[in-house]
């Protein structure tokens, strides 16, 4: 039963992967206006149910509009196309911290832009110990070579870039048993193949 409960509780936090949601909604019809303003955003949360919660507490912010008097008409996952090569992404946001409310602007690089806000949670709560309900993503952009402005991403969209293996074991080494015939040689390994 605990097991059961926790994996409930899992689920319903922010941690692990990120998803993006677009959240249609407006203010329930009326005999007055039988026909009101939609508004949509696009949102990132791990799931359909936070991605409605985050949709009403935005939307309340900006129209005299909530939970009890609006009516959701939308709410789908969006996934990208092309997941199978590295981009460059720029995230800009602002967060909430122990002394006042800061703007920033960072970039990751990512399979997936969704890939790219998981990164971004986890390294604001690393780096700046800030909570998920206290980041507010405002704008979101993939990034061409030319475009990146910090040094960690710049490093890896140089055109002759390599990722050299150094030091690796040979294979045949790799699964044999701890007292073989080949557990003591005569020769020293070779680790290095340049």
């Amino acid at each position: 039963l605990w097991r059961r409960h926790a994996d409930i509780y899992h689920k319903m936090t922010v941690a692990g992967k990120m998803r993006q949601y677009q959240v249609v909604g407006r203010k329930a019809a009326t005999e007055d206006h039988p026909n009101p303003e939609a508004y949509r955003m696009i949102i990132f949360a791990p799931c359909p149910v936070i991605a409605r919660s985050k949709f009403w507490y935005y939307l309340h912010q900006f129209r005299k509009m909530k939970k009890t008097t609006g009516e959701i008409l939308d709410c789908v996952e969006l996934v990208e196309k092309n997941s199978r090569t590295v981009k460059n992404y720029g995230i800009w946001l602002r967060y909430q911290s122990r002394s006042g409310t800061h703007n920033m602007y960072r970039e990751f690089r990512d399979l997936t832009l969704t890939g790219a806000v998981s990164q971004l949670y986890d390294e604001m709560a690393g780096r700046h110990r800030t909570r998920p309900r206290s980041i507010q993503i405002i704008r979101t952009a993939p990034l061409k070579a030319s475009e990146l402005k910090r040094t960690n991403g710049m490093q890896f969209a140089k055109a002759k870039v390599k990722f050299p293996l150094a030091h690796r074991v040979a294979s045949a080494k790799r699964n044999q048993k701890a007292l073989s015939d080949r557990t003591f040689t005569t020769v020293r390994p070779t680790t290095f193949f340049g």
